[in-house]
């Protein structure tokens, strides 16, 4: 076996000294050995609280024998479709396959189903009936009650209960993994594990309700009508104001009337102790050497060489996963854990002194947004950032500053990247502007990416992102930053079509936006309904569930597309497209050849506008983009004189002389 690896075959758990595993981990990724990869910080801490695991990963689903390879384990089966859902790695927004797994030796995609968990965990039940079978990871955790599934369009039922499993491990992992396990091994049966923080269980009993809060039931959240819908709208605001560890209250969703979904309180956040502790354990820092012969496992890349401060996110953006999933308050590893993973990485044959990131799902947060997070929870009603910071909201860069000096002084390191999710309306709330300079000046290489994600404040409300004139503000600040340091940097703002609440005049109003600016986005990101999210609450209901007030929402495939080319609109092949959106917001203004205009009248063709007479005058080009369009021309010119000496140029002459 290959020294320090977890097990991924039986030959391996033999080579070990192992004659049975106590769990067997199914997981639809690759093995990296790497704490950026839930499979990894599950089965290293199991291992550490002196448990056994055997991995199998990527089985082919279609062979019962592929999920038997260790026999049956001594208390259960984990099952996890990998850290991504299983739906979001195989397809786009439209619905097409995606080309390439990330998480997949070589990229290779096919190499785990459609709604792995359920598949996995059906293929266990047909060979270990009786075999305790636990959930987890991010699939499990945004389905763990009755969800809308937009690739199927329907509400679903609960995971638990397609999959057959017996219990969820909802969240991070932790804690709860840890205490399902220790009463597993004290003899409990797994139906009687009820009682465990950060976990979902099944049952008919009804005194196993007791102090749960009742959720609509299934069968009416999942009628496809404006009773169902809103039914459904109130059953997600119910656990979307139900995530916090201190204030929630256990939920339980019922399925006609007789079967109970119940889940239990969140699991209580990390303390930095116990964050140090988990990115300490013994991992290899890689893939298993089995997929050498692949080329690796592409997802590692620039994540074998970033540092993860935090976690958790206070930002709690709309149409962002991680209130269900992490929480809202931030927890963080101690500056030495973090500056001893760095001068690991020094040690590192392949490293070439850049480390590409210090962060999590938000790069600068690194203490919770207030002290009473901690010991009373975050505001039911209230949220920290939106739509303007609350008076309580402590804003302090200081500490991260400081660790990304500290990092910066370790010898061996070059470069140290700030690439996580950056909260510029945070950093605008903080009157010291010291951090943006000392990050323009040592962690920005020539482009920083944000995420204004829109610039029309009703879209921006429903996303629950600050107003546009925050980052108007921010963009300010930056360049005058960098005009103080004689460098020249970018913005790169991403921006996402389609939202709920965007409209095509919203979509307009931002092309306008992007033309003032002088910007054209190589990458457009179309709203995605992902489970567990506010945001695909108001896709599928048409309301939003935190004020039941409704939204309008873009459903259409062909008004989604010309919200998205509005973005593009300078790419040729849009043109068409964004026409149609101007033409029917009655934006007739915008087509010409001013300086204002998004488009020209007609679609320019190659070979058309020379040798035809003269056309309309051109507006003047931007300064700055004159010699790219002086150049264009005089290879036009080229072409056009070029085509002129043709047999067709010369008989055209000819009818024309005669």
């Amino acid at each position: 076996m290959p020294a320090g690896f977890i097990p991924l075959s039986r030959k391996e758990m033999e080579e070990k000294g192992l004659e049975r595993v106590d769990f067997v981990y199914v997981v639809g990724d690759a093995y990296v050995d790497h704490p950026s990869f839930g499979c990894a910080i599950i089965a290293r801490l199991l291992e550490a609280h002196g448990f056994s695991v055997g991995l199998i990963c990527q089985p082919d689903w279609r062979d019962p024998e592929s999920i038997a390879i260790y026999g049956e384990p001594r208390l259960g089966f984990l099952v996890s479709s990998g850290n991504m859902d299983s739906m979001v790695n195989h397809y786009t927004v439209s619905k097409k396959h995606r080309s390439k797994d990330f998480y997949s030796p070589g990229g290779v995609m096919g190499r785990r189903p459609d709604y792995a968990v359920i598949v996995y965990c059906n293929l266990i039940r047909r060979t270990f009936k009786k075999t305790p079978i636990i959930i987890g990871g991010i699939e499990a955790s945004l389905r763990r009650l009755g969800h809308y599934d937009y690739w199927s369009g329907r509400v679903r039922r609960s995971i638990l209960l397609d999959s057959g499993a017996d219990l969820i491990s909802y969240g991070m992992g932790e804690h709860s993994i840890i205490e399902i396990a220790e009463a597993l091994d004290s003899g409990l049966q797994v139906r009687d594990i009820t009682f465990i923080r950060g976990t979902v269980f099944k049952t008919r009993d009804r005194d196993a309700l007791e102090d749960a809060l009742l959720l609509p039931d299934y069968n009416l959240i999942s009628q496809d009508s404006p009773r169902g819908r809103r039914a459904y709208a109130e059953s997600f605001a119910i656990q979307h104001r139900n995530t916090d560890p201190f204030r929630s209250q256990k939920l339980a969703e019922t399925y006609d009337g007789s079967l109970f979904v119940v889940q239990n309180l969140p699991s209580l956040p990390l303390t930095t102790r116990e964050m140090d502790d988990v990115y300490a354990l013994p991992y290899m820092r890689t893939w298993h050497p089995s997929y050498d012969a692949a080329g690796g496992v592409p997802a590692l890349g620039d994540i074998k060489f970033s540092l993860t401060s935090n976690r958790g996110c206070f930002g709690d953006c709309n149409f962002c996963a991680l209130t269900f999933h992490e929480g809202r308050i931030v927890q963080v590893r101690s500056h030495q854990s973090i500056l001893e993973e760095a001068r690991q990485f020094v040690k590192e044959p392949d490293f070439k002194g850049n480390i590409y990131d210090v962060g999590g799902p938000t790069a600068e947060f690194r203490a919770p947004s207030c002290q009473k997070q901690l010991k009373v929870g975050t505001c039911e009603h209230r949220r920290c950032l939106f739509p303007k910071p609350c008076p309580n909201l402590q804003v302090d860069h200081s500490d991260y500053l400081r660790l990304l000096r500290e990092i910066r002084a370790i010898p061996g390191v070059r470069k140290v990247f700030v690439r996580s999710g950056f909260r510029f309306d945070y950093l605008m709330a903080d009157p010291d502007k010291s951090f943006l300079k000392e990050l323009c000046q040592y962690h920005v290489s020539g482009q920083l990416r944000v995420a204004p994600e829109h610039i029309s404040d009703n879209v921006l409300g429903k996303m629950g992102k600050p107003s546009v004139s925050v980052y108007n503000a921010f963009r300010r600040e930056f360049e005058k930053v960098n005009q103080k340091l004689d460098k020249k940097q970018y913005l790169v703002p991403y921006l996402m079509s389609s939202h709920p609440g965007s409209t095509l005049k919203d979509a307009i109003a931002l092309a306008e936006y992007i033309r003032e600016l002088g910007y054209m986005p190589e990458q457009v990101q179309d709203f995605y309904p992902t489970p567990g999210t506010v945001s695909t609450c108001m896709y599928y209901t048409g309301l939003d569930p935190l004020t039941m007030e409704k939204v309008y929402v873009a459903v259409n495939p062909h008004e989604k597309a010309m919200q998205r080319a509005l973005i593009q609109y300078r790419d040729p092949a849009n043109y068409d497209l964004v026409k149609e959106a101007l033409l029917r917001e009655g934006r007739e203004d915008l087509i010409g050849f001013g300086k204002e205009c998004l488009i020209p009248p007609r679609r320019v063709r190659p070979g058309e506008g020379r040798g035809k007479g003269p056309g309309p005058k051109k507006a003047k080009a931007p300064e700055g983009r004159e010699k790219r369009r002086e150049k264009a021309k005089e290879t036009t010119r080229r072409k056009a004189g070029k085509a002129l000496q043709g047999p067709k140029a010369r008989k055209s002459r000819e009818e024309k002389r005669r």
